[in-house]
C-alpha cells in the first residue's frame, strides 16, 4: 500500500503523526518462522532478553518520535509478551536497559540526576525487581556513560565511559562500588560489544594513524583484529594529535585537541581553523577525524593548525561543566572557544591575520554566535546552524534540550522569550563582517532550512560575502557522497580566498 501510494505521489502527510509504532519479533533460525511479540499502541525503542528467554525487559515508548523518547519508561514482560509490568515513571529518557544474569536486578543508563532532573551527563543507573526497590546512582564521578554490560556472574558491570577527550572502558564491582578502568590511551573505543559467555571485549577504538580497526580484550590485554587501516599511515602524512588546555575567560579549565600540520616548525605561526563539535551535549575525542564536516588531514595538509575545543556544554568534564548552558546557550562557551584561540597565539602557533571558523549543528550554533561576536575570523562555514532560537524551537523535530537551556517554552505564559532572543545570533546580525558560508540540507528536520535562509539572507542584506549551499535530499547527515565532496571543496575554495588570499 505505501509502495503504491507513493508510485501516485499520494504523500500528503501529517506532521509528527505520520510514523509506525515498532515492535519485538522473533525469528527461528533454523526454520525461519517468525513470530510476533509485542503488539500495541507503543513503539519498542530497546530490549533486553534473560538467558532463559522466560523475561523480556523493554524501553516502552508512547511513539517513536526523538523529541517522545522522555516519555518512555521500562516495563518487564513475560517471554511470550504477556503479563507486562511497568517498572519506572519518571521524565527522563532510560537507555539501555539490561537484566542481570540472575534476573533480578536491572541497570540503565540516563542524563538525568538522582532525582531524575533532566539534562546531565548520562549516569548509571540500578535497581531490583523487588517491589518498592530504590533506584540508585552507585557511580559518583564527572564522566558520562555511553553504554554497560553485566559480566557473566552479574559482580561487574562494564561501561563505556566519555572522559571528554577519550571514550575508554571501565569496570565497576557491583560488591564493593569500585570501579577500574580498563582501557588507556590516546584513543577512542567506538563500537563496543562484550561477551559475557566467553568474557571477551569486542570494539574498535580509534586515533590519529586509525578510525576505527576491531580489538579485542581479554585477560586485561588488548589484541588487535583487523588492520584495514594499515595503509593511511604507510601512504599519507597524518597530523600530530594532542591533548592541550587553556584558562576560560572565568579561570575555569578549558580542554581541547590540536592537529599540526605536516612539517610543523615549533616557533612559526600557521593558518588557523577552529571546529566546534555537535551536541552541544557530546566532546571531541582522540581518534581519526573523516567525514564531510571534518577532514582535518586534509588542512592540516594545506598548512593549517586545526583546533577543536570542548567548550562549555561538553560532557564528560562534570555536570557543572555540562550545564553551564542552562540558563542561556551562550554563557561561557563561545568565549571558551576564544579563550582557546588567543591561548594558540600568545604561544606563537596561530596567526591571528588568518583564522577560519567552521562547525555543524551545533557547532553551526556556535559558528553563527562567534561571527557576531567578533571580526577577528578572516572566513567563516556554517552549517546546519540555528540563528533564530524563537522559530527553531517549533521548526525542528526536538524540543527536548532548548527547555532547560532557555527556562522555558517561548509559548507558554510568562515565556522568557528574552532569554530566546539574547541567545540568538539573529539579534547582534548586524555586527558580522566575516564572509561566511552557509550550508544545510533540504530535509534536514533537527535543524531545518529555514534557520540557515534567515542567516543567509540576513548576511546579504548587510553586504556581507556569503552563498547559501542547499544539498537537495539531505537531512541532518549529508548522506550522498558528491554532496559531501561539495562541502569540502568549497569551504576549501572559502577558506584559501578569504583567510589565505589564495585561489
Amino acid at each position: 500500500e505505501q509502495q503504491k501510494a507513493k508510485e501516485l505521489k499520494d504523500d500528503v502527510y501529517m506532521l509528527d503523526e505520520n510514523y509506525q509504532q515498532r515492535h519485538l519479533w522473533k525469528v527461528n533460525v533454523s526454520n525461519g518462522e517468525e513470530t510476533q511479540i509485542t503488539s500495541g499502541d507503543f513503539s519498542v525503542m530497546g530490549y533486553d532478553v534473560s538467558k532463559d528467554g522466560g523475561t523480556i525487559l523493554i524501553q516502552k515508548g508512547i511513539n517513536p518520535l526523538y523529541d517522545f523518547y522522555k516519555e518512555s519508561e521500562i516495563w518487564v514482560y513475560d517471554g511470550n509478551g504477556e503479563n507486562g509490568k511497568q517498572l519506572t515513571d519518571n521524565t527522563i529518557g532510560e537507555s539501555g536497559a539490561r537484566l542481570s544474569p540472575d534476573g533480578k536486578m536491572v541497570m540503565f543508563v540516563a542524563g538525568a540526576n538522582e532525582d531524575f532532573d533532566f539534562y546531565y551527563n548520562s549516569k548509571l543507573f540500578l535497581f531490583s525487581l523487588d517491589n518498592n526497590s530504590k533506584v540508585e546512582v552507585p557511580i559518583k564521578w564527572d564522566y558520562d556513560i555511553s553504554g554497560a554490560e553485566w559480566s557473566a556472574d552479574g559482580k561487574i558491570i562494564y561501561l563505556r565511559v566519555n572522559m571528554g577527550a577519550e571514550m575508554q572502558l571501565w569496570q565497576y564491582q557491583v560488591s564493593n562500588k569500585k570501579t577500574k578502568q580498563l582501557t588507556k590511551g590516546a584513543h577512542s573505543v567506538g563500537r563496543w560489544h562484550y561477551q559475557p559467555k566467553v568474557e571477551k571485549h569486542i570494539f574498535t577504538k580509534s586515533t590519529i594513524e586509525n578510525p576505527g580497526d576491531i580489538f579485542m580484550m581479554e585477560d586485561g590485554e588488548m589484541k588487535q583484529i583487523t588492520y584495514h587501516y594499515d595503509y593511511l599511515s604507510e601512504q599519507y602524512h597524518l597530523p600530530k594529535q594532542e591533548l592541550i588546555s587553556w584558562k576560560g575567560e572565568d579561570g575555569e579549565k578549558v580542554e581541547g585537541l590540536i592537529y599540526y600540520p605536516h612539517n610543523y616548525q615549533k616557533g612559526q605561526q600557521y593558518p588557523l581553523v577552529v571546529q566546534t563539535h555537535g551536541g552541544p551535549a557530546s566532546s571531541d575525542r582522540f581518534g581519526f577525524s573523516r567525514s564531510f564536516t571534518r577532514y582535518n588531514a586534509v588542512l592540516t595538509g594545506k598548512g593549517y593548525v586545526v583546533i577543536q575545543p570542548n567548550y562549555r556544554g561538553s560532557t564528560g568534564y562534570g555536570d557543572d561543566f555540562m550545564r553551564d548552558m542552562v540558563g542561556g546557550y551562550f554563557r561561557q562557551s563561545h568565549l571558551d572557544v576564544m579563550t582557546g584561540v588567543d591561548y594558540l597565539i600568545d604561544q606563537g602557533i596561530a596567526d591571528p591575520d588568518k583564522m577560519v571558523k567552521m562547525g555543524w549543528s551545533a557547532g553551526g550554533h556556535m559558528t553563527n554566535k562567534l561571527i557576531t561576536f567578533t571580526d577577528r575570523f578572516k572566513a567563516a562555514s556554517s552549517g546546519a546552524g540555528a540563528v533564530n532560537w524563537i522559530g527553531m524551537y517549533a521548526q525542528s523535530d526536538i524540543r527536548t534540550y532548548r527547555t532547560p537551556w532557555f527556562g522555558g517554552s517561548p509559548w507558554q505564559k510568562d515565556a522568557p522569550i528574552d532569554v530566546y532572543w539574547d541567545n540568538s545570533p539573529l539579534k547582534d546580525i548586524s555586527n558580522v563582517k566575516t564572509p561566511t558560508l552557509v550550508l544545510v540540507g533540504e530535509s534536514d528536520p533537527r535543524v531545518p532550512l529555514p534557520q540557515s535562509v534567515e542567516l543567509y539572507r540576513a548576511l546579504r542584506s548587510l553586504g556581507v560575502p556569503t552563498h547559501l549551499h542547499v544539498a537537495p535530499r539531505e537531512p541532518h547527515g549529508w548522506r550522498e557522497l558528491r554532496h559531501r565532496l561539495h562541502k569540502i571543496n568549497v569551504e576549501l575554495d572559502w577558506f584559501a580566498k578569504y583567510a589565505l588570499d589564495q585561489e
